[in-house]
């Protein structure tokens, strides 16, 4: 599928808030390109370096760790207008530390470096966009970090509602992960994760479904 049938749902993205239509048609038919990956196909490994900021155009993509030992843990699902790479290709060590993998059927635009740059030098809107992702997804980042070095189960869930709340906008969050990649994003195992789910519902904290939390 060419740029342009995307090119609507690229303006409306706040990576491209700002930006002229016609100008970013132009320089995107002319220097990015689109990839396709199908359902469990690697993305990135880790350690692989990253040459390209990417969008997600259609599909959701899985950020994992793989351990030495081949344990799994699930950090997080990215979505359809999220960035990778962004923090990645202007460091001097512009390497994945973690797998990618297509959670579905997937499409990315690419970006390669230089054509980042000389957006960022053409144009101050995508230049404050940028920055301004990059900032807010370190301080998610520190956020998650922070909740996982807590020992408390209940601790991780509660930080995990109110994250989801405040970027949901609703107390009733809908679950892009399933239980056991939930499980694997606080670093504990499955039923330990439903143990403590069904005890705070037993206490009225919350409600929950295969699809939805209630912080109540």
């Amino acid at each position: 599928m060419k740029i342009l049938s995307y090119i609507h749902f690229l303006t409306m993205i706040p990576l491209f808030n700002g930006l002229e239509r016609e100008d970013l048609t132009q320089l995107l038919e002319r220097e990015a390109f689109i990839q396709s990956f199908t359902k469990g196909q690697i993305i990135y490994l880790q350690n692989e370096k990253a040459n390209t900021m990417d969008i997600i155009l259609d599909g959701k993509v899985i950020v994992q760790n793989i351990d030495e030992n081949g344990n799994v843990l699930s950090i997080v699902s990215l979505g359809k207008g999220d960035m990778l790479g962004g923090n990645l290709i202007f460091s001097n060590r512009n390497e994945y530390p973690m797998t990618l993998i297509a959670k579905t059927d997937t499409k990315l635009l690419r970006m390669k470096k230089d054509m980042v740059l000389n957006l960022c030098q053409m144009d101050k809107d995508f230049l404050v966009n940028l920055l301004e992702l990059l900032s807010d997804k370190a301080l998610v980042l520190t956020t998650k970090i922070h909740s996982l070095a807590r020992k408390s189960i209940r601790e991780k869930i509660m930080d995990f509602l109110q994250l989801e709340i405040n970027r949901q906008g609703s107390r009733t969050i809908i679950l892009t992960l399933s239980k056991k990649e939930l499980a694997d994003r606080f670093g504990i195992e499955r039923p330990s994760l439903q143990r403590e789910l069904k005890k705070m519902e037993d206490e009225g904290l919350i409600e929950y479904d295969s699809k939805s939390i209630t912080l109540k």
